[in-house]
């Protein structure tokens, strides 16, 4: 149960953390936390619990006698899903956008291939239904529910690739599409060409054809700058 501190911290930095990273406190803002604790009418133990989680995303950092600094952009810890979210429901959403697509089209492709030689029954098999899921709800303006099978897609290829790294990622690329399916960066249904390379791709890995499966999945990123360029030019 969602305790009444916890949820003003959570509601601190609802409001907090989007003015962060949407610019509205530039980096070497000193914010202080009395007047901020004061401003959100909550106490300064809950105000201070927030900055701590801010600190741990690298957007700010106290200082005795200072306060608490907006850090450089450069500085965030833009793999932090919050911090991902946060900054597609800003004004640079175009921009983000692009920079994590582009950041999915050097990985996936990779990722794919690995998969192709790595992955075990269970996960072929979870990949196919996946694949079919989207099938299933690529029409009829259901991109809540194609959402949900394209994210899980992606997570058994990040993780069946076997590397640890790549595995990692899972939540970023589920950030990634989930912002595009809330912010409308999508088109009312699906392209119907990038769910048939899916279907492919899970077809590749499923036959062991890790040349394939990197290039279709090469294929659905750059469909998605594409996408990218007609949605959020």
């Amino acid at each position: 149960m969602t305790t009444p501190a916890r949820g003003l911290h959570a509601r601190v930095l609802q409001a907090l953390g989007p003015a962060i990273t949407a610019g509205d406190y530039p980096p070497g803002s000193v914010l202080r936390t009395d007047e901020l604790a004061q401003s959100f009418e909550v106490s300064r133990s809950v105000m201070r619990e927030a900055v701590r989680v801010l600190e741990s995303m690298h957007l700010v950092e106290s200082r005795r006698r200072v306060g608490v600094t907006v850090r450089p952009t450069a500085e965030w810890n833009v793999y932090d899903p919050q911090v991902i979210r946060w900054r597609l429901a800003g004004r640079d959403r175009a921009r983000q956008l692009r920079s994590l697509t582009v950041l999915r089209s050097a990985v996936e492709p990779v990722a794919a291939g690995l998969a192709a030689r790595n992955a075990g029954p269970e996960q072929c098999a979870e990949l196919t239904e996946c694949a079919l899921g989207m099938v299933a709800t690529s029409r009829g303006h259901q991109l809540e529910g194609y959402l949900v099978h394209d994210v899980a897609f992606h997570r058994v290829i990040l993780a069946a690739s076997g590397n640890e790294m790549f595995a990692r990622l899972g939540d970023v690329v589920a950030e990634v599409l989930t912002g595009r399916t809330q912010h409308q960066v999508m088109f009312e249904d699906p392209d119907p060409e990038a769910v048939t390379l899916h279907v492919r791709v899970a077809e590749a890995v499923r036959e062991g054809d890790a040349r394939r499966a990197e290039e279709l999945t090469r294929e659905i990123t750059v469909g998605a700058l594409h996408e990218l360029d007609v949605l959020a030019p």
